[in-house]
């Protein structure tokens, strides 16, 4: 019990990996990863952590079990007056009551245990008696089997949280599966039990103690301590719903046993402590393949975004190169330029067209990621807009890149001196470009951008009106800044539809940490033992 702070420090860091871990994605295995990590990070922070720094700190003996196994009445009975509500019947939710000598109350009024029970909002109740001895608490926890499922969690943390579990269970229940369980997580964490045959008949008790004796001794804990507490009316204790003082006396005198003899308060401490220490070997390895299991579906479901995207801009691409965006509204138009149609109304009409385009294909990745995504178990659910809202989004981006490539023409046109003359236009494009203004040579840009084969006319016409370098050099820059366009909205879009998964923070680095620091701990174990 006296840690080295090498341990200790392994112990705090592996407490710190833990709380990092995550595991968001709905994966077969996840609910119970998630419980078992609070569970851990619940027996680390309320029990390891403070028993290691302070081993001289009183025992906290945890009494659980099932609904109406008498927890409540066992503990009324032990103190001697009524300290925590009793009956069969519970409230939907129910407050730990925790009763000490008064010399430790400051043990326990902080948060050096417990720390998840704010004191000062009542969730940890808080008595104090002479009639139990120093060096030993008694917290009567909710019940395990509770209809409310924090009060279920609270209860198994409370548990953990103990460094004596006494598990009180009822002569018509002491077979079931719920009082096993937890016997069975005892011996898994070799924690220091006791347990608690509670209303017990006086007519059956030889035979019903004798057969649960036999199955203890069948599941190789024979050796832990057992107390019968006979069925008894309540006028028994008084009229005062209390056991009679004989009904209790042996397993108070266990208590104070625990309590005031050093080794046994040490065997008690450290064979608790030991178990929880080495029980986190397979529990943290669990964890780690847990969130192995989250990192690869995430990366997989990641690829498969990627996958969608980089296809739609492939296809988006050859649409550019073969001129597919020159269609209806836009060849029209550009047909009719200039003497049938303006400068403007053709840039228009290709910024309908290429908005129009980025829009359906973010729609069919988008498509193509949700069908990949429904086949995979865990996938986040979300992440799409509307097509309004995509719309929207790159008709911002497209406009963009249309005032940029004016500004571009409006360079050029400047590099160039102001010397144009009117350019004679081919069969199939521009019957004829008057003037080669600004607003001319951006539409001629943004047709040969977008036109394909179709618009060569369109570079033709611009090299005859700035010369064929300049002409070349425009189009270069104006290539750029399409590719980057495009480049960015589906960029954008696919982050935007990918927020859902990225957000959630799953990184191999969990499993990898975790990992270290549990092998950090089971190092520092072997030095310490040695």
């Amino acid at each position: 019990m006296d840690a080295r702070p090498e341990l200790l420090e392994a112990l705090t860091v592996l407490r710190e990996r833990l709380a990092a871990a995550c595991f968001p994605l709905e994966l077969p295995g996840a609910p119970r990863a998630r419980r078992s990590r609070a569970e851990l990070l619940a027996q680390l922070d309320g029990y390891l952590l403070p028993r290691l720094r302070r081993p001289d700190a009183p025992l906290l003996a945890v009494i659980g079990g099932s609904t109406g196994a008498g927890k409540s009445t066992l503990v009324n009975s032990l103190i001697g007056r009524p300290v925590t509500e009793a009956g069969v019947l519970r409230p939907t939710t129910r407050t730990p009551v925790l009763v000490c000598h008064p010399d430790d109350r400051h043990w326990f009024a902080g948060d050096r245990v417990l720390p998840q029970l704010d004191r000062a909002r009542g969730e940890l109740a808080m008595e104090t008696t002479r009639t139990l001895p120093p060096g030993i608490a008694l917290l009567d926890a909710p019940d395990i089997d509770s209809l409310v499922e924090g009060q279920r969690d609270l209860a198994a943390d409370l548990l953990c949280a103990a460094d004596i579990w006494i598990l009180v269970t009822t002569a018509s229940r002491y077979a079931d599966a719920l009082p096993w369980h937890l016997l069975r997580s005892a011996q898994e964490y070799d924690v220091t039990l006791a347990t608690v045959l509670d209303r017990v008949p006086h007519q059956i008790a030889a035979e019903v103690s004798r057969h649960y004796a036999a199955l203890l001794e069948h599941a190789g804990l024979d050796d832990i301590p057992r107390f019968t507490v006979p069925e008894l009316p309540e006028s028994a204790g008084g009229g005062n719903g209390l056991l009679p003082r004989t009904a209790v006396a042996a397993l108070r005198e266990w208590l104070a046993h625990q309590a005031q003899s050093p080794s046994a308060r040490s065997h008690a401490a450290a064979r608790t402590a030991t178990g929880a220490l080495a029980a986190l070997k397979g529990s943290v390895a669990a964890l780690a393949s847990a969130a192995a299991a989250q990192y690869a579906t995430a990366v997989r479901l990641d690829q498969q975004l990627q996958n969608a995207y980089r296809e739609s801009v492939k296809r988006v691409r050859q649409c550019l190169t073969t001129g597919g965006v020159l269609t209806g509204a836009a060849r029209a138009h550009w047909a009719a330029f200039p003497e049938d149609t303006s400068s403007s109304e053709l840039l228009d009409a290709l910024t309908d067209a290429l908005t129009a385009l980025l829009t359906e294909a973010v729609a069919a990745a988008d498509e193509h990621t949700t069908a990949a995504w429904r086949r995979e178990a865990g996938a986040p659910p979300g992440g799409c807009d509307t097509p309004e809202e995509v719309r929207e989004r790159v008709g911002i981006r497209v406009r963009r890149l249309r005032r940029c490539l004016e500004e571009l023409a409006d360079e050029a046109r400047a590099a160039s001196g102001g010397h144009n003359g009117p350019v004679i236009g081919e069969r199939g494009g521009p019957a004829r470009v008057k003037t080669g203004d600004d607003g001319e040579l951006a539409a001629l840009l943004a047709a040969g951008l977008l036109g394909g084969k179709e618009a060569q006319i369109a570079q033709h016409t611009l090299a005859g009106v700035l010369g064929t370098l300049a002409a070349n050099r425009m189009r270069d820059n104006g290539r750029r800044m399409l590719n980057d366009c495009v480049d960015q909205v589906l960029g954008e879009e696919r982050d935007r539809r990918g927020d859902p998964l990225h957000h959630l923070g799953i990184s191999a680095d969990h499993q990898v940490e975790l990992i270290a620091a549990l092998s950090t701990l089971q190092a520092e174990r072997l030095r310490t033992a040695a």
